[in-house]
């Protein structure tokens, strides 16, 4: 079998884009604002963020954290995904960057979700232990930093439901998960979390490599058993 090139893995997103997601104003003037405020351009693919809003509906999902806003454009896949009874501020979202957060608070309001989605600011690993006690998620979406992956995890497991999902992004990174030699701390943070997937009996895991707009990557996706919640 003959490797395939980068110029033909774009041309099929870009068939996929067009065939299964389309164009949407509110999110592309989203990424539009969130590269004029000169933020990083890693924001969730276009068939990356439909995934998510798929993966919502699939499960009925009422309840979602995300840590990791960016510019708000994943943020407005999973609000939009929730169905038209769910809570005021279904989607509680966690932003370290006061400048990101209110680049995304603008987008998600101009898309018509703002009463659905609460922007917390600060560092995930600190804001997350406030949310102890409060009603569990039905969803966790994880990508920040990849060191704290196994500090996102442990709160998800403990702030979800039985049941629910968790999606954990950027696992593969180009294929440097899986080089001994690469020994970075965002790499180390993702095999941790990795191993902690496998390891931790909170949570029942596989992952899947992807090729889409941003490259060569991949997700993880756990669902939360019984064991989890304590």
């Amino acid at each position: 079998m003959s490797d395939h090139t980068p110029a033909e893995w774009q041309a099929v997103d870009r068939y996929l884009v067009e065939t299964l997601v389309g164009q949407d104003a509110a999110l592309d003037a989203a990424v539009a604002d969130q590269r004029s405020a000169g933020m990083p351009d890693i924001e969730v693919a276009p068939t990356g963020g439909k995934l998510l809003h798929v993966l919502a509906r699939a499960i009925g999902a009422r309840r979602v954290l995300e840590i990791g806003t960016l510019g708000g454009y994943s943020t407005i896949w999973l609000a939009r995904a929730l169905p038209a009874d769910s809570p005021t501020a279904g989607v509680v979202t966690i932003e370290a960057e006061s400048l990101h957060a209110a680049v995304a608070r603008a987008s998600i309001d101009r898309a018509g979700m703002g009463d659905r989605v609460e922007i917390l600011v600060g560092r995930a690993a600190e804001i997350l232990p406030t949310l102890a006690g409060s009603e569990p998620f039905d969803l966790v979406f994880i990508d920040a930093d990849k060191e704290s992956n196994t500090i996102y995890l442990d709160w998800a497991a403990r702030l979800g439901r039985p049941g629910a999902l968790i999606v954990v992004d950027n696992v593969v990174r180009s294929g440097r998960v899986a080089d001994a030699d690469d020994d970075t701390p965002q790499v180390v943070g993702v095999r941790a979390g990795l191993a902690m997937l496998r390891d931790d009996e909170r949570f029942e895991a596989t992952a899947l490599q992807t090729l889409d707009a941003k490259g060569w990557d991949g997700i993880a996706v756990a669902v939360l058993t019984d064991a989890a919640g304590s």
